[in-house]
């Protein structure tokens, strides 16, 4: 707990400082730096130890768990956000363009890596609740050696086609080379994403969501004083970008891995660790395929998205490249909290307690509520301070603003379905997450062409059309939610 305090005021102060102009990036470094320093300390003072999600106050244990997840994922999120922050104040609008175009691209490929960390996840917490330690250890092993040559070749597949990819995702001519590039690099670190997104899955499969939030401060204090020495001192530009956040990935990667060998005995497998498992991969891929082409789908519905925004302009790129971050650091413990369900909701139904099970839900449901009620205010009041925070182009901070004052108001409706998909993929139900997740990005898509298109809006009409696909998504998901959680017990 100490470490997590140390987290947030960091952040705090991080945010206050970054609005003075040319001063805060060397505020922001010295107070990452300071605060990474202070969670390592507490780090030396706590041990690993799995949690049973399975006894204990349901509320305290839901918010224990989501709240170094959220942390953790704010930092990875800080990969991209210092990036933009970077180009967008140090390199120029084309810059912060092209990294915007990218990272929509990266995460695709990247979701179908954690799609099947997901699914594996879903069954190491079923496992460990049933305390099936022999059937866990094949597990974790058969999902590691089959996810790591997966992402290999993913990785020679996507720089070998990243020039087609971007050819159809309409990419100005005049950011072609440097998108290309910066594209190429973060391809070249997809095995180091999965390896860390696995072990991690891993680590909260088994009640521990905090000690990957350690490797993440550390990573995010090495990306920004890597994104400073390659943009600012090598002058790189946005490829130097690239290479900090490859750097910094293979840096939480080996942390996690040295972690494990010296703190977790559960995980330290030895030669097990080759151990493969056929029967258990087709199970994990029976859950992983859901689970990662649900991901696939709800960023191939923001490709579309891209894919739209690129024919209105540079300029409109680079605000949606801004408004992406900001949305990404909204959405997360939106997301977070659904895992945080998953991985107790799991667990529960593994130990075969489905009164606690559905209880996990409805204090999972509470909490997203709250949180959508707290995020609307935050954007809606602060969306000119925020897109300042990303760029002093006065035309691309326009149009961010317009497009934070529109989303806000609609932030409880992602925090609904976030929440229920937590609750489909606790008990097992990946289908049903896969399709409302297409319908949502299928409505989403056709919305905003026909708003762009043919009633000639700008950025306000992706707003609009958001919450076009979060109305369909809850309109598909609300029966099937209904009817399950009745017939559960039966």
């Amino acid at each position: 707990m100490p470490a997590m305090v140390f987290s947030m005021a960091g952040i705090f102060l991080c945010f206050m400082k970054m609005s003075h102009g040319g001063k805060f990036v060397t505020e922001t470094i010295l107070f990452h730096a300071f605060f990474a320093i202070m969670n390592i300390a507490c780090w030396e003072m706590e041990f690993f130890m799995e949690k049973d999600l399975t006894i204990g106050e349901i509320t305290p244990q839901l918010i224990r768990f989501t709240v170094p997840l959220v942390l953790g994922n704010l930092f990875q999120l800080t990969y991209n956000a210092v990036d933009s922050i970077i180009v967008g104040r140090y390199v120029g609008k084309e810059a912060l363009a092209a990294v915007g175009i990218c990272n929509p691209i990266s995460t695709l490929f990247i979701l179908f890596l954690n799609g099947l960390c997901m699914g594996a996840s879903i069954l190491m917490g079923n496992q460990f609740g049933a305390k099936d330690y022999d059937c866990l250890h094949r597990q974790i092993s058969t999902t590691m050696l089959s996810g790591m040559a997966f992402s290999l070749v993913l990785s020679v597949l996507c720089i070998a086609f990243s020039h087609p990819i971007l050819l159809v995702m309409q990419v100005d001519a005049s950011i072609m080379g440097m998108t290309m590039n910066y594209l190429r690099i973060i391809f070249a670190g997809l095995l180091f994403t999965f390896i860390y997104n696995c072990l991690a899955s891993t680590l909260r499969a088994l009640g521990d969501s905090q000690s990957p939030l350690y490797f993440l401060i550390t990573s995010a204090v090495i990306n920004i004083l890597g994104d400073l020495f390659f943009v600012l001192f090598l002058n790189m530009g946005s490829e130097g970008c690239a290479i900090s956040t490859m750097l910094s990935e293979a840096l939480s990667c080996l942390l996690c891995i040295i972690y494990i060998q010296k703190k977790v005995p559960i995980l330290q497998l030895g030669k097990k660790w080759l151990v493969f498992d056929k029967t258990l991969l087709k199970k994990t891929i029976s859950y992983g395929w859901a689970s990662a082409t649900q991901q696939a789908t709800v960023q191939l519905g923001k490709l579309g998205i891209q894919a739209i925004v690129n024919s209105m302009g540079v300029a409109i790129a680079a605000a949606f490249a801004v408004v992406n971050r900001i949305d990404d650091f909204a959405y997360t413990p939106e997301q977070n909290i659904g895992h945080a369900m998953t991985a107790l909701m799991a667990q529960s139904k593994g130990a075969g307690k489905k009164s606690r099970l559905k209880e996990a839900f409805r204090c999972g449901m509470r909490i997203e509520v709250v949180y959508g009620i707290l995020i609307f205010i935050v954007c809606f009041m602060f969306a000119n301070p925020l897109m300042n925070l990303f760029s002093s182009d006065a035309e691309v901070c326009r149009h961010g603003v317009t497009y934070l004052r529109l989303i806000s108001f609609m932030y409880l409706l992602p925090a609904a379905t976030n929440g229920i998909q937590g609750y489909f993929r606790g008990i097992g139900d990946l289908k049903i997450t896969l399709i409302s997740s297409f319908v949502n990005m299928g409505v989403r898509v056709i919305a905003a062409a026909i708003l762009v298109f043919a009633c000639s809006l700008q950025i306000e009409a992706l707003p609009y059309s958001y919450l076009a696909g979060w109305i369909g998504m809850l309109i598909a998901e609300l029966p099937l939610l209904i009817r399950s959680y009745r017939n559960y017990d039966k």
